[in-house]
């Protein structure tokens, strides 16, 4: 499985930005995909997850309320609609899928927000 995701930049405080991640490779089935962002001297951490199904989601307390992870209709796709986003958000933003027993990770998007 192979992860590509989409859309990160430059965005001021308190504006929004959409990112998003496709798989390729094994897509057969759909799985459970997330998102994890690191900011620099940091530890990658959990920021979405969403069921395969896309019926379950769950939110690290630090984004809730504000960041939203949907899955497109194309099959393993996935979005991040960030809103209010503050300077702390700061980070790079990997997709993750959860697959065949596995972990997968694509390389990552910066998002860097401005104060």
């Amino acid at each position: 499985v192979q992860l590509q995701a989409f859309g990160g930049g430059l965005v001021q405080a308190g504006g929004s930005r959409r990112l998003s991640c496709a798989a390729s490779g094994r897509t057969a089935t759909s799985y459970p995909m997330a998102w994890f962002r690191q900011a620099p001297g940091k530890e990658r951490e959990f920021v979405a997850r969403i069921s395969w199904s896309g019926g379950s989601t769950s939110y690290a307390d630090s984004v809730k309320g504000r960041f939203t992870i949907s899955r497109g209709n194309a099959k393993n796709t996935v979005y991040l609609q960030m809103n209010s986003l503050k300077p702390e958000d700061t980070a790079v933003y990997y997709c993750q899928a959860e697959a065949y027993g596995m972990n997968y990770w694509g390389k990552g998007t910066q998002v860097t927000v401005s104060s």
